[in-house]
């Protein structure tokens, strides 16, 4: 196995929501927050560069937001004071070592519960970090940039698992990202708290978690083509290592025999909670869930074909601050490089659903061209961008299932899809705007659109009302029009014009019919003219 030498182990970034302007001075102090659903983590670091960092503090505090959680579908109120408090001592410890920049995500607990935005709201009110829930696949995402760090992946593809409280985020990767990524609701605290009640029989538990996690798979690439190797990341995973007897290398990597991680299911498999501990000396929040988190992590090394687990000692946290860093230290290139990832992980959902490609990417170069012009008008925030071109590449999705409605069948599929660099909240704007890229307009009897936030709504009126547009100007998926211009004159009227092959009737006919949403997120009336006019107009 190839590994990256002598690497520093972290990084960082701020956290009032968003990236300053400028180009920050090295060194750079930074930190993390990771709200898992078995505990919440903190990290300060220093970097000297954007890849190089020195650790100046770590905590964890074992704060279980998944206890009952995942059965009941709310966070407890004992769990969110106790984790509010968590994150005001970390806001302290920040100020005091004196990181001006910082990033805090929360995972499936938060991502799951009901009141998840209610805590989300109040930890910002109570503690002044603010909290972005994200999806599974962008967790997978964060771990996949901190393994890269640690470990030389090269052209190789490798199967890679991050096993959570609530969830297991199964990917197959390279260096160059995740290319196929699944979050299966297995994470250890469910597993536990789902069949651990499930009676009094020894050895009970054991089989039922057998018999439960053998759904679990990995991607189809993987089974016909033997992975390089697996790699598994998360704190259990950490824990087994260190209970198998297999210490990181000076590396920081540990490598973990399949049949030593077996001895320890079976050894783990008799013993008692409390035995665990004892023995062990093991945190009373990792003994009761490493026996579900061993047998998960035994189950996907034997579906990846491989003898030998892969630990890196690196996680969630680790890669939301080499992100951070990165995006402070890059910007330009870093949004070049998130917009790239949005659009690939975007067309591999589009294929799975087996849509017209050629459409679906004309339509996105279209409305990119629009909302560069509108954006150089200052009539768009930047913060749409991503938006619209994932849904510009998936509003058709829907005709997987049926062409009539084929609308709204896109926005059920998105609504329960997962996209990496994508919030849930964000993949629900998207899918309602792509509901909206043809027929009616949003309206609040519509319960999709009713249920979005009043900011919510404004973006999709935006975003929706460009997407129409774009796909007008390929309404016949030929891709006659070449070219798109949108320009605001000196009487504030917005001036369109399109250019291409033919006469382009079709063409000017769809966008007429479908401008009335665009006039009214803009409140500016549109002029439309074509490269044809002189031919077609009296």
């Amino acid at each position: 196995m190839a590994r990256k030498k002598n690497q520093s182990k972290r990084s960082d970034v701020r956290g009032d929501g968003g990236v300053p302007v400028g180009t920050p001075a090295f060194p750079l102090r930074a930190g993390a927050v990771d709200v898992g659903s078995n505990a919440i983590r903190m990290q300060a670091v220093e970097f000297t560069t954007p890849g190089e960092f020195a650790v100046l503090d770590y905590q964890r505090v074992p704060v279980r937001l998944g206890h009952d959680a995942f059965l009941s579908g709310r966070l407890t109120q004992a769990a969110m004071d106790a984790a509010i408090q968590a994150l005001q001592s970390f806001a302290r410890r920040f100020k005091d070592l004196g990181v001006e920049h910082y990033r805090a995500v929360a995972t499936s607990a938060v991502r799951e519960s009901r009141n998840g935005p209610e805590f989300v709201e109040r930890a910002y009110r109570e503690s002044g970090i603010e909290l972005r829930t994200i999806s599974g696949s962008e967790e997978a995402r964060l771990v996949h940039l901190a393994v890269r760090r640690r470990l030389e992946l090269g052209s190789e593809q490798w199967v890679l698992a991050d096993l959570g409280g609530g969830s297991v985020e199964v990917s197959l990767v390279d260096t160059r990202g995740v290319l196929w990524s699944e979050s299966h609701t297995m994470g250890s605290v469910r597993l536990l708290e789902e069949l651990s009640g499930s009676g009094e029989e020894p050895g009970r538990f054991r089989r039922l978690l057998t018999e439960y996690i053998s759904t679990l798979r990995i991607p189809t690439a993987a089974q016909h083509q033997k992975p390089a190797g697996f790699v598994a990341t998360g704190g259990t995973i950490e824990t087994a290592a260190r209970l198998a007897g297999c210490e990181p290398d000076p590396d920081g990597v540990s490598q973990i025999p399949l049949d030593r991680l077996r001895a320890l299911i079976d050894t783990l498999a008799i013993m008692s909670y409390r035995q665990r501990i004892e023995k062990f000396n093991l945190r009373e929040d990792h003994a009761d869930v490493i026996l579900p988190a061993a047998m998960v992590f035994e189950r996907l090394a034997v579906l990846s074909g491989q003898e030998t687990v892969i630990v890196p000692h690196v996680g969630i946290k680790d890669g939301t601050l080499l992100d951070l860093v990165d995006e402070l230290a890059t910007r330009s290139d870093h949004c070049d490089r998130i917009e790239q990832e949005v659009m690939i992980h975007a067309v591999t959902l589009g294929r799975r659903y087996m849509f017209d490609e050629s459409h679906a990417r004309h339509v996105a170069r279209l409305a990119r061209a629009l909302f560069d012009q509108l954006r150089r008008a200052e009539l768009v925030p930047e913060t749409d961008l991503n938006l619209l071109l994932t849904a510009a590449l998936l509003h058709d999705i829907g005709s997987y299932i049926s062409y009539k409605r084929h609308h709204k069948h896109s926005h059920y599929l998105i609504a329960n899809s997962e996209l990496a660099n994508l919030t849930p909240r964000e993949m629900q704007v998207v899918a309602t705007v792509a509901r909206y890229h043809r027929k009616t307009e949003p309206s609040l009897r519509h319960p999709e659109f009713e249920s979005l936030s009043e900011a919510e709504r404004a973006q999709v009126l935006r975003v929706a009302s460009v997407l129409r547009i774009a796909d007008s100007l390929d309404r016949e998926h030929l891709q006659k029009v070449r070219d798109v211009r949108m320009s605001l004159e000196e009487n504030g009227e917005i001036l369109l014009e399109f250019f291409g092959d033919g006469d382009l009737l079709i063409e000017r006919w769809a966008v007429q019919r479908k401008m009335d949403l665009f006039r009214q997120a803009f409140h500016r009336r549109v002029r439309i003219q074509t490269d044809k006019d002189a031919y077609v107009q009296p």
